[in-house]
């Protein structure tokens, strides 16, 4: 093998793996936007638990009878 076919072998696999690690971080920047939404959607239905099990809580307190 010629000098200048390993020079365009190593071309190739270069340019090979710049593809690769522009895929890798277009998917990675796809999970990331995936995982922010996820972290959205997760806050909002902990904070409607949430309100949901103190409405639930403040309906079940009865005033003692020394109050009434």
């Amino acid at each position: 093998m010629s000098h200048e076919e390993r020079l365009v072998n190593i071309e190739f696999g270069l340019t090979h793996l710049e593809q690769l690690v522009a895929s890798l971080n277009e998917t990675i920047i796809e999970h990331d936007k995936t995982i922010q939404q996820l972290k959205t959607q997760v806050n909002r239905v902990a904070a409607g638990l949430e309100t949901k099990e103190i409405d639930s809580i403040k309906g079940n307190i009865t005033k003692p009878p020394h109050y009434q």
